[in-house]
């Protein structure tokens, strides 16, 4: 059965995900952008069974605190700092890491801090390398760079909902991607 928790970590309150037995084997669910890990709600229970799942929202995504940019330096390598906090408070001493886009260069970075750990990578639409960004990415890292109103204001469109729909639609036959559902059960 899928729990919900929130852990403190480095001032900020991390929620998260877990099901399963902690006996088993640790799979640490790191979710992409524009999500959190209520991405994975249909791949938990189905992991459960076999496995120890954790799945943390990020700073700023999901049921996660949401600092002021002014206060939190929002960099996958600050992002990674705060997760393995999370991870070390979690005491995970071994886990398979899963990575899905944004959880990628946060994942790899924890491998990379802590190679012992790691038993396994899964990774899903995982890009860390620059060439993989494309032309998109340098108008985002323009405004990284520079965030002036005017680019806030023109970067928006890239949240809005079929913009989002969109990123997980687009190319797919119809009848291939699940249905939205209105109503969830929180158990």
């Amino acid at each position: 059965m899928v729990t919900y928790h929130t852990l403190e970590v480095k001032g900020l309150n991390i929620f998260y995900r877990k099901a399963g037995n902690p006996d088993k084997p640790t799979i640490l669910l790191l979710h992409g952008f524009p999500s959190a890990s209520h991405m994975f709600r249909d791949l938990i229970p189905v992991l459960e069974k076999d496995y120890y799942v954790i799945a943390p929202d990020y700073p700023g995504f999901g049921n996660t605190t949401s600092p002021d940019r002014k206060e939190f330096d929002y960099t996958f390598d600050h992002i990674t700092e705060v997760i393995e906090a999370f991870v070390n408070k979690l005491e995970l001493d071994k886990y398979a890491l899963y990575v899905f886009d944004y959880g990628a260069p946060i994942g790899f970075r924890l491998a990379m801090h802590n190679p012992e750990r790691v038993t396994a990578i899964i990774s899903q639409n995982g890009n860390i390398y620059r060439e993989g960004l494309g032309s998109k990415w340098a108008t985002r890292e323009e405004y990284w760079e520079n965030p002036t109103p005017e680019k806030r204001q023109s970067y928006r469109t890239a949240f809005a909902s079929e913009t989002i729909k969109h990123q997980y639609i687009d190319g797919t036959r119809e009848n291939t991607v699940s249905p939205i559902k209105r109503k969830y059960t929180v158990e």
